[in-house]
Formats: structure tokens, C-alpha cells, sequence
């Protein structure tokens, strides 16, 4: 890890909304620090619309965000990666691609907002504690002494940040 900006990536399923979120979100709170990419194993091919209006409300940007395999990270052109978070409990699970660049990884679950059923209203306050979620994980990471701090003691903070309210699963993978 060099003085360059960290790349990190964040992967769900579907990489249709809460990896979305936490990709705009890192981009911006961590801008200048930090290089956001999200991805899945199986994504879903669209952006949920909710998830870009809950971004766009909170003065985050959508340009240019779209639903994406995680094999295109997996490419030998591919950004080298430094951190890889999975935001739920599904892709966990699953054998991920092997990273070139062996990142540190951690498990930040959080329950899948596009699954709430309910009123329209229900649904816009599933997308919006989603992104609260995202948000104030995200600051905690961003937080982070990185260049100095060791290994062992980060990946221990990156478990605690996946305990944070909201959690679903927490555990370094």
C-alpha cells in the first residue's frame, strides 16, 4: 500500500443497490483517499432506481453507475485492489474470483433493502437506513490510520466496523 489512493471494492449478488450505494458513497467521503468499484457475482444488469434516488437525495452521484460482474476485477487490467467488503450475506458465501493483489477482505452485511415489501414509503425507508448504514461504516473505515496501522489490528477493525448497527454477518473472509 503506497501513497497512492486505496482502491476498494464492494460486491453483493445482485450489484444492483447496496453495493452501488457504498461505491458513490466512498467515492465521495473518501475522495483524493480512496477509489471505489462495486460489483457482483451475479448482477443484475440495472441500478435499483431506489438506490439512485436515495443517493441523489443525499447530494451523491449516480453518473456512471451501473451493475457489473465481479470477474471484471478479476482481470489481469483490472485496478489492483486493496480492500474487497462484501455488503451481504449471499456473496460471503460464495467463492469469490481470486484477486491479484490478495486485498484485505471483511464481511459488512446489511439486510438487502430491495427485498422489503410494504408501502412505497417502507420501501424509500429500507434504501435510506441502507445507505445510513453504508455511510457511517464508510466514515469509519475512511477514519482509519491505514498507512500505519498493522495487519492484524486492521482486519480487527474492519470485523468491529461489520458489527456496526445494521449488521447481518461479521466476520473477516
Amino acid at each position: 500500500m503506497t501513497g497512492e489512493p486505496f482502491n476498494v471494492l464492494f460486491l453483493c449478488t445482485g450489484n444492483s443497490a447496496r453495493s452501488i450505494m457504498a461505491e458513490s458513497i466512498l467515492n465521495k467521503d473518501g475522495a483524493g483517499n480512496f477509489r471505489a468499484f462495486s460489483a457482483g457475482s451475479h448482477p443484475k444488469g440495472m441500478v435499483n432506481p431506489s438506490a439512485l434516488k436515495v443517493l441523489g437525495s443525499f447530494g451523491y452521484p449516480t453518473d456512471g453507475l451501473h451493475s457489473k460482474a465481479w470477474d471484471e476485477f478479476a482481470a489481469p487490467d483490472a485496478p489492483v485492489m486493496d480492500f474487497v467488503f462484501t455488503v451481504c450475506d449471499n456473496a460471503a458465501g460464495e467463492v469469490c474470483p481470486v484477486w491479484p493483489s490478495q486485498p484485505i477482505t471483511a464481511q459488512w452485511g446489511i439486510e438487502d433493502p430491495a427485498a422489503v415489501e410494504g408501502t412505497d414509503i417502507q420501501k424509500e425507508a429500507a434504501f435510506v437506513q441502507a445507505f445510513r448504514y453504508l455511510k457511517n461504516r464508510i466514515g469509519v473505515f475512511t477514519s482509519l490510520p491505514l498507512r500505519s496501522i498493522g495487519q492484524m489490528a486492521l482486519k480487527a477493525k474492519l470485523r468491529e466496523i461489520g458489527q456496526l448497527p445494521g449488521a447481518t454477518g461479521a466476520h473477516v473472509i
